[in-house]
Formats: C-alpha cells, structure tokens, sequence
C-alpha cells in the first residue's frame, strides 16, 4: 500500500532507503548550474512560484527539475506545502552558502577567462606584510603567474598598515598581510591562524616549564616590533597583556622579525611569536597558560577596484594552505596529547571561551 501523509505537508523526496551511489566521481556529471540556481532560489525564497518568476520559468518546470535532482543524489532539501510554498530542511539550510559559494566560484573563473582573453590584466602590484609567511607569498606569485604568465607581477615588502593605506589610495592592487587592519574600504579574506606563543633563551628557567601562566611573565616581556610601524596591532596586543594580567615594563623596539630574536638571545627580555616560526638554535617557545591568541595571516584588497584574478587566487591559496596542513598531528590544533611534544596536552582555554586574537607577529625570517 501506498504511503499516506498529511495533506497540508507532502515531502517532495522521501528518506533514501538505499545505500548511497558508489560510482565515483561520474555520477556528479549529472549536476549543471541550473540546478544550483534553482535550488538557491527555492531555498532563498521559500516559494516555487516566487523562484520561477525570478528565473523566468515555471513552477511546475522548476518543480519536476529539483525533484529529479534530489531523487539522484538521495537528497531531501525542502518539503512541498500548500500553495507552491516549501520549507527548508536542515540539510537544505545548510545548503545554501555552499551554493551560493559555487555559483560565486562559477563567476569568478568566468571573469578571469575573460581578462585573459582580452588581456586587460597586464600588471600586479601585490603587498606582502613584514611578519607574512615567505612561502605564502611566492605561492600566491606562482599560481598568478600560472594563470597569466604574461602579466608582470610587482612586489612590493611593507607594514601591513602601509600595504592597507596604498590599496586604499591605488598604489597596489592587494597584499597579504598580518591583521588587524582597518580601513573600511577594504575586503578582508582571513586565509590562516596560528598560536601565539612565547618566545625565549633554551637555558631561560621558564624553558623548564610545558608551559607559561600570565602571572610569570609580569615584567619578562621585553620586545616588541615598533609600536610605530604597526600601530593598531601594537594597540591590540598591549591590550591583550593587560587583559591577561601581565605587567609590562620598559621595551625594546625592532624593526625587522630577526631582529625580535636577536633581541630574545642576547638576553633583553622575552617576546611573542608565531608558532612552529623557525626560531634560532638557541631559543626554543612555550604556550601561555589559559589564553588562546593568534596571528591572523589575510588576503585583502579593495571592495570595489578588484582585479578578476584576486578572488580565484584568494581560493587558490586556500588550498594551498590546506595541502599544507595535510599530514601534521590534528590533535595539536585540538589540545590533545600528541607523541611531539611527549604525550602533553596544550593548556586549557581561557573561560571566556572565545578564541583571544593577538594578530600581530609572524616572525618568520623574510631575509
């Protein structure tokens, strides 16, 4: 006997009962854009009439599409209710940035075939911040280069709040640089975060320690990057300190990443860097005990003046640093014990639970 259900809700496609397709990759060929706008529409809107009208369609016709889509793919997006009206499952809701990102992406690659086709891009004036990681930075020149091998890429090697002031003005077309930032003219694309952590001589008697509590760096903390050349992250940072209760006394200043850990070694006090930065054979780093800062690594550019290639770079970087990532110990992003550092756990988070940026340091040597 047939299913009965309720009159006022009809499920469109029913809890698949059967085991998912096994084919590979080839049964997705059976997926077009069309099917991703029309079930953007139809989820955005709620409404099969309202998202024909907007399509220019049917309902009935966008109706007969989706179902097939879904009975497909083993897929329950919306159920149908009465007057062409549906409501979103929790699958379906979920669904709806992914779609849009992909229809997103769709365009973003139809531009750059464009540009290159009427080789409109000639140029690339791309910023890389003093604490952005070296390698971060070729890639995003290699893949360009890649991509249009006849534009000619112009680096440039600055502040971040510099690089951010020259996008503004039309200098440069776009940068990667280490947060905060803040001109409000600019799109800012967070690609990475790393730990904060302390930065010290091996034969320090806190290098003993699996750890550092806030308490035990009161008048430790002994260089930092001019508070000049990055001024709201100097801000931040001082800021982040007094939060934790830690006292600072009287600085040094550096101007370059190397510097900070020359500063470190011959003894002038303690700093704060990335982690897993390649530090000098005699200093070594520890966590802060109850705090969760991070340098934040962007991608940013102007909201309105952006060259077609930036955001399928901005993609492509991404990548890039989820390949990186491949193969390293997951359980040292959670705090679990892990065989690198002997079987201990990272310290707890702090109670307030929300994750403490410091987006200030990457000292990882640009020279």
């Amino acid at each position: 006997m047939q299913k009965q259900y309720r009159a006022d809700v009809v499920p469109l496609v029913g809890a698949p009962q059967v085991e998912r397709f096994t084919e590979g990759p080839c049964m997705n060929d059976y997926a077009e854009f069309r099917h991703f706008r029309y079930l953007l529409e139809i989820l955005e809107q709620e409404s099969l009439r309202s998202a024909a009208e907007i399509l220019h369609t049917t309902a009935p016709n966008i109706c007969k599409q989706m179902q097939e889509f879904q009975e497909h793919f083993h897929l329950c997006l919306y159920k149908r209710l009465r007057d062409n009206r549906i409501k979103r499952t929790k699958s379906g809701t979920g669904s709806i940035p992914i779609v849009r990102d992909l229809l997103d992406h769709r365009d973003e690659v139809i531009a750059v075939m464009q540009a290159i086709e009427s080789r409109e891009i000639n140029t690339l004036r791309l910023g890389s911040g003093i604490f952005v990681d070296k390698g971060l930075f070729c890639a995003a020149c290699e893949f360009h280069r890649e991509v249009l091998p006849s534009c000619v890429i112009k680096p440039e090697h600055a502040d971040s709040s510099d690089l951010a002031t020259e996008i503004v003005s039309g200098k440069i077309h776009a940068a990667l640089v280490t947060l905060p930032v803040n001109e409000f003219e600019l799109r800012v694309e967070v690609l990475r975060r790393d730990r904060l952590v302390v930065c010290l001589r091996a034969d320090h008697p806190l290098a003993g320690k699996p750890f550092i509590r806030p308490a035990e760096l009161n008048g430790n903390i002994g260089v930092l990057y001019h508070p000049e050349r990055h001024p709201e992250a100097h801000a931040q940072m001082m800021e982040r300190l007094k939060r934790a209760g830690i006292r600072v006394g009287e600085l040094s200043s550096a101007s370059h990443p190397t510097e900070m850990q020359h500063f470190v070694k011959e003894g002038f006090g303690l700093t704060l860097i990335r982690e897993g930065t390649e530090l000098d054979a005699d200093l070594t780093t520890r966590p802060i005990f109850g705090v969760d800062w991070t340098v934040d690594t962007a991608f940013i550019y102007h909201r309105e003046r952006i060259p077609p290639t930036i955001p399928v770079l901005v993609r492509h970087l991404r990548r890039h640093i989820a390949i990186s990532l491949k193969g390293k110990d997951p359980t040292e992003a959670l705090g679990l014990p892990n065989l690198k550092n002997g079987g201990r756990k990272r310290p707890p988070r702090s109670d307030k639970g929300d994750l403490e940026q410091l987006n200030l340091l990457d000292w990882r040597d640009q020279a």
